[in-house]
């Protein structure tokens, strides 16, 4: 137990030496990462034994540098762009709707034009014309 407070020790110390911008074993980002490397710890232990002293750093760099953290930043601008391609999906799902709809109706007219075919009707013929011969049954 006495390694992980060590562990802790770190990267608390690591901490105040990013935010004051004394970096000495990073390049002095404002990031998980360079946090990492400042405290002299594996990344991964960081996200996975130290979570709350992750959150705790985004927290103050968020508060006393008046920073949105890196992460924060990537994540709002793939939210953002989510939420563009959803608009753009509905819109697109709506149109298709709209089509379906009007190709429905298209295809109604025309197979009931097919199925009740009127015949034609005979064309009149005048009462000054007489045919050469009459019509054979």
């Amino acid at each position: 137990m006495n390694e992980q407070q060590d562990e802790r020790t770190q990267i608390r110390e690591a901490m105040d030496r990013l935010l004051t911008g004394k970096a000495t074993a990073s390049n002095g980002s404002l990031t998980a990462a360079a946090l990492a490397a400042e405290a002299g710890i594996h990344r991964m232990a960081l996200y996975k034994r130290h979570a709350d002293l992750k959150n705790e750093f985004d927290e103050r760099v968020r508060t006393e540098t008046k920073q949105v953290p890196e992460t924060e930043k990537q994540l709002r601008a793939t939210v953002a762009k989510l939420r563009k391609t959803v608009a753009n999906q509905r819109a697109e799902l709506e149109e298709l709707r709209q089509m379906v709809t009007n190709l429905t109706l298209a295809s109604a007219v025309l197979t009931q034009g097919k199925a009740t075919p009127e015949p034609p009707a005979p064309a009149p013929t005048p009462d000054n014309v007489i045919p050469f011969r009459p019509p054979t049954s």
